[in-house]
């Protein structure tokens, strides 16, 4: 049943970075969509910005059918996809050393065949000599392009209608790039170019290249070629854009779901192969929890300052330079963050992030929308913070 809008400004959904492990978010989005919860701003780095593109640049009557046919497509291997396909209604109910084995085959084929609708390995031939930025990889994403331009629709997302943020890195500065269709010197000039540079994780996949952008108007006169520059996967420096949604301004009451990928919290490896594994999570799980935590301190601090600002008579606050500074940061906004993380099965592994088969997909699907459909079974998680304290978090892992 549809719930009510929750009263925030405004409603987010961060999606984190991690492969093949995105079809997680889209299992979550079902459970929103189903709920009738809308974000009004979605944000994403990596697969997250595949996802987010695919929310923010399709009708809320067809997100959920354009997600799915996302992850059916890229979920096939680029060769022969029906080949031992009719084993995934045997291997799908099984767990333990049967799915680890299947898995490690759809892995095996993904890095040696590529997968469809999204990227295919580059010849031998490629790897002599030297190549550009936008070539130098183990795999050749035109695919992707092609789905993204068949499956979102770049003039809807450059309307406007809902916020898009997505990031990469810049190779020669080495700086965070924020892609915004609402703000900053890309608002209204998103192309499936910036959806892959969020998402060109080196060296499996290429640099992407992106001209600078020219006024929204050119002028006439205006005919001086614009510099190109090439990015990576935003990942590299961030791969969480939650601070990117929580230090908008102005500051709104905001209600963030943050959709994760990585856990930062795990076992303690006994082998090299778990070792690996475990690296992998916490250099990409990005401490998103040590960030919520910092942002919660922050948020608090805010309040404290307009509640101190609130007790010098207006005409003061206006007259000193420092109270008007203060003024800047000060704010009564409220935040709430719903976090909702992957959580690890026996038989993911190494390769968790480009095992892509179609078994695994349904799987995460399945984990995102069970998760959702839990955590919106706390309905007052929805309401704005209660008492004094402005952020609050909530968490089903953690309950």
């Amino acid at each position: 049943m549809p719930l009510e809008r929750p009263p925030f400004d405004t409603i987010a959904l961060v999606l984190q970075g991690g492969g093949a492990l995105g079809a997680y978010q889209a299992g979550v989005m079902e459970g929103l969509a189903a709920a009738g919860i809308e974000p009004d701003w979605v944000a994403g780095i990596s697969i997250g910005a595949i996802n987010a593109a695919l929310i923010a640049g399709n009708a809320p009557e067809h997100r959920i059918d354009r997600l799915r046919e996302f992850w059916q497509t890229v979920s096939q291997p680029a060769v022969w996809p029906d080949a031992l396909s009719f084993l995934d209604a045997f291997v799908e109910p099984a767990d333990g050393w049967r799915r680890q084995v299947w898995n490690s085959w759809s892995a095996w084929r993904a890095i040696t065949e590529g997968q469809r609708g999204f990227f295919t390995p580059r010849p031998p031939s490629a790897f002599v000599g030297s190549q550009p930025p936008d070539a130098a990889s183990f795999y050749d994403t035109a695919p992707l392009k092609a789905t993204l331009e068949r499956l979102v629709d770049f003039d809807r997302i450059n309307a406007g209608e809902m916020r898009l943020t997505v990031s990469a890195v810049d190779l020669e500065t080495g700086n965070f790039e924020v892609f915004d269709n609402q703000h900053g010197r890309w608002r209204k000039r998103l192309r499936a170019e910036h959806i892959l540079a969020s998402g060109a994780l080196p060296p499996g996949f290429p640099a992407v290249a992106i001209e600078d952008p020219g006024p929204l108007e050119p002028s006439r006169a205006s005919g001086a070629p614009r510099r190109v520059h090439y990015y990576w996967d935003g990942g590299l420096v961030s791969n969480t854009p939650l601070s990117q949604v929580l230090d908008d301004h102005p500051r709104r009451d905001t209600l963030a779901f943050q959709v994760d990928l990585w856990s930062a919290r795990g076992k303690l490896p006994t082998n090299v192969i778990d070792a690996q594994e475990r690296v992998k999570d916490i250099q990409y799980s990005s401490r998103t929890r040590a960030i919520t935590n910092m942002q919660a301190a922050e948020q608090r601090q805010r309040r404290m300052l307009r509640e101190l600002l609130e007790l010098i008579p207006p005409e003061e606050r206006a007259r000193h330079p420092a109270a008007r500074a203060a003024a800047q940061q000060a704010t009564a906004r409220c935040v709430s963050v719903i976090q909702l993380i992957y959580q690890d099965k026996e038989w993911d592994g190494l390769s968790k992030d480009y095992e892509f088969g179609a078994v695994t997909m349904r799987s995460h699907w399945a984990s995102g929308l069970s998760d959702i459909n839990r955590t919106l079974e706390h309905p007052h998680w929805l309401a704005r913070p209660e008492g004094d304290d402005p952020f609050a978090t909530h968490d089903i892992h953690r309950r």
